[in-house]
């Protein structure tokens, strides 16, 4: 099935901004996750309930089984990243979905409609590197590399589309587009070509010469010309012109 341009770049966007929803989602669950993971991790640490001589022997820079530094105000640090991780994920999703989209155009233009997405693929890139640069499950691995790469090709098609990408891929513009490829004739009628052209012209050549069709005046008064009231109608008749009216396709009020 054959589609315009505009429809390719219609769902190309679209499967791009499904597949940066997505992501956001995942990472958004799993910062929950490592959040809690971390917090009974700290709390185990603080009462002693881990192996001492594997902490000794091993990496002691970090809390065990966390994503917490063993440092003065390690945990205070580590949880506040993971919240705000799980608010700019919450940001991202409600631009991504366009609402409410006048509290972005007025306090956050960035993620606004006059904007393309490549800030907002800047910022996932930012999550996912965050959370890549800290050892996580797998899990939360995966999450993370895959909301990276949907930022990259967020800046991609900002890059390609600039400012007009969310017009783009608007539902509302899809609406707009789509008129001008359904047909917008009149139902029922299959040829609403004007027919008033054609009379018209016929009635000057009349007026001016006195022949119509190729007939040849009569007299000196065939000459002169009827005009296009009641009388230049009933001359018309008489040789094979009808006037028609035109199907109306647009209100009486309109230019």
């Amino acid at each position: 099935m054959f589609l315009p341009g505009f429809a390719r770049v219609f769902l190309a966007l679209n499967i791009v901004r499904a597949l940066s929803i997505i992501a956001l989602l995942l990472v958004f669950a799993t910062s929950i996750l490592v959040l809690v993971d971390d917090v009974e991790a700290v709390n185990a640490f603080s009462n002693g309930n881990f192996n001492q001589t594997a902490f000794d022997l091993g990496n002691s820079n970090y809390i065990p089984n966390s994503t917490v530094p063993n440092q003065p105000g390690g945990a205070f640090w580590a949880v506040l990243n993971r919240i705000f991780i799980i608010f700019e994920t919450i940001v991202l999703i409600l631009s991504e979905i366009d609402w409410p989209m006048v509290f972005f155009d007025r306090f956050f233009p960035v993620l606004g409609k006059d904007f393309g997405v490549g800030a907002l693929g800047v910022m996932q890139c930012l999550i996912g590197a965050s959370v890549l640069s800290h050892y996580v499950g797998k899990f939360p691995l995966v999450t993370a590399f895959f909301l990276f790469s949907v930022g990259c090709a967020n800046i991609l098609v900002g890059l390609i589309f600039r400012e007009s990408a969310k017009d783009k891929r608007s539902i509302l513009s899809w609406r707009e587009r789509g008129r001008d490829v359904l047909p917008s004739h009149a139902r029922g009628v299959s040829d609403v070509r004007p027919v008033t052209g054609t009379l018209s012209s016929a009635l000057i050549r009349e007026d001016k010469t006195g022949t119509s069709s190729g007939t040849a005046p009569s007299d000196a008064s065939s000459r002169s010309g009827l005009g296009f009231g009641r009388q230049g109608e009933k001359a018309a008749a008489l040789k094979g012109f009808h006037l028609t009216k035109p199907v109306e396709s647009v209100p009486r009020h309109a230019a």
